[in-house]
């Protein structure tokens, strides 16, 4: 989004950071790995070489995979055994994936190759690098991934791509056969060899990838969301009193002292606050929705850290199965259970839901003439022949209300799979899925408070609002025009979506506060 991001990222000299996946999945960063990386590839890939002849059966090198683990593979089938795998497993189906998932997904499964626990060869990490590096994107479909022995499809998907196999997009978004596009970039299809073709989808990198996409959007939108509860305080005649920092500090949860923190300095030098302070407001005090805004956004703060520390651990992890350890080993495991992904990403989505909810709540106050204190009804220029934000309002609830229904988590769910092989699985793709659309359902919530906010401001001339909440209409006047006759609407709460997603109104209020939390 708003973020400073780097444009080259180095694969293998550790952990990679949500930046790094951000910069490499919206802005094309360039990627390179590691001598390092490059040195531990080529050690682990010279112990697959050792065993690639071996009688005894290593799980996926010389057997079947899942149900089929137990089937004996001859030497001279085993290469044949990755790319079947491959062209088995791409069996994706339903509407295309947003770029962005795609290459995030690709350079955190590039991130675990590089981590030399996997057993591919050098050529065939270069070579996904290298699809990344020409904006190769291979087509992958919305349904196919259980969250469990990784996100199997999407992976296959990616994988079927370097094998000069199946679709993708090339540089200009077109869609075209894969051989074509690999051509045209001057790359060479990679023929998989032992092991190579399992080490490419047994991984939650689909998920983690959209959980990282996530976290960097709800640093954004919680910001916003602050933003716009002071400008519903500031429209609605509340008090900046209820967000004094002695207040939160009895109740020490870090991110609702980070929101109210922001509403204060938001609120800052307002006349329209000042306008009703002292022993002439009759007020005891203001409704929830407009007092408990720093519990509910810090509480929403306090939930995107825990998920953060959850994608740390995994952005450490090499997640494979089997594994090459450092002694040499090829030990099957379980580390590809998407549990501890699927469950951060339902979380979120409940939090997003929520956030989305009070900040309705806000809105539906500014159109109620018995709750409004003062403003007109619906904020229309002449109600009745106008109706103001009346039905900018439904589009809000109709949001709010699905919104709730993506919260309902996917990761309780589980359908075994692979004959029973497969018995418990997370359903994490799936949960990264339903919170992608709960975001942009926030984003959309939001642009209607700001716009409904900001017209209910304008309408308490001659008063006027604090330097924050100025500069913040003052960009959004640029786009959207302030009271008057009822209008064409639906281009103007766009024009504000694209406000809030492009960092520009937190930028106008931050030149005025400085950086907010």
């Amino acid at each position: 989004m708003s973020h400073t991001l780097p444009s080259i990222v180095a694969v293998g000299t550790g952990p990679l950071t949500y930046a790094q996946v951000v910069a490499v999945a919206r802005d094309h960063a360039t990627v390179r790995l590691s001598e390092d990386a490059e040195a531990a590839i080529a050690a682990s890939r010279a112990i697959v070489d050792a065993l690639a002849g071996d009688t005894q059966p290593h799980y996926g090198i010389s057997t079947g995979f899942g149900a089929l683990a137990n089937r004996p593979i001859p030497a001279a089938d085993r290469t044949q055994l990755q790319r079947n795998l491959i062209r088995s497993h791409a069996a994706g189906s339903g509407s295309e994936v947003e770029t962005e998932v795609v290459r995030a997904l690709m350079l955190l499964r590039l991130s675990t190759l590089a981590t030399g626990r996997t057993g591919v060869r050098l050529v065939t990490a270069r070579a996904y690098a290298e699809l990344l590096n020409h904006a190769i994107t291979p087509v992958v479909h919305e349904y196919g991934s259980l969250g469990c022995s990784g996100d199997l499809a999407p992976l296959a998907h990616c994988a079927l791509a370097l094998m000069g196999e199946g679709e993708v997009r090339d540089r200009d978004a077109q869609r075209r056969p894969a051989a074509e596009a690999l051509a045209a970039a001057g790359l060479s299809p990679v023929e998989l060899q032992e092991k190579e073709g399992l080490a490419l989808i047994n991984g939650t990198d689909g998920m983690l990838g959209m959980l990282l996409l996530a976290i960097a959007d709800l640093d954004e939108l919680l910001c916003v969301a602050d933003l716009c509860a002071a400008l519903s305080v500031e429209g609605l005649l509340g008090t900046d009193r209820v967000f004094a920092a002695d207040l939160h500090a009895l109740r020490p949860h870090p991110g609702q002292a980070r929101s109210a923190e922001n509403l204060r300095r938001l609120l800052a030098d307002s006349p329209i606050v000042a306008s009703h302070r002292g022993p002439d407001d009759t007020r005891v005090q203001d409704a929830y929705s407009l007092r408990c805004a720093p519990a509910v956004i810090g509480g929403a703060r306090d939930t995107v850290d825990h998920a953060r520390r959850t994608a740390e651990y995994e952005l450490a992890a090499a997640v494979d199965n089997p594994v090459v350890t450092r002694d040499g080993r090829v030990e099957s495991n379980g580390n590809f259970h998407g549990a501890p992904v699927a469950y951060v990403l339902d979380f979120l989505a409940i939090v997003v839901a929520d956030v989305a909810s009070i900040a309705e709540r806000r809105t539906d106050r500014f159109l109620d003439p018995a709750r409004s204190h003062g403003l007109p009804p619906f904020l229309a220029d002449n109600p009745g022949l106008d109706s103001g934000h009346m039905i900018a309002q439904y589009t809000q609830a109709a949001i709010v209300s699905e919104l709730k229904r993506l919260a309902a988590p996917a990761s309780v769910d589980s359908i075994p799979s692979s004959a029973m092989q497969e018995d418990h699985v997370s359903m994490g793709w799936a949960a990264g899925r339903k919170l992608r659309r709960a975001l942009d359902g926030l984003a959309r919530v939001l642009a209607v408070e700001l716009l409904t906010a900001a017209r209910g401001i304008d309408l308490r001339a001659p008063l006027v609002p604090g330097p924050a909440a100025a500069a913040v209409i003052a960009v959004l006047r640029e786009h959207a025009a302030g009271p008057g006759p009822d209008r064409f609407l639906a281009p103007e709460i766009e024009a504000a979506r694209e406000l809030i997603l492009s960092g520009a109104v937190r930028r106008a209020a931050e030149a005025v506060t400085g950086p907010l939390h």
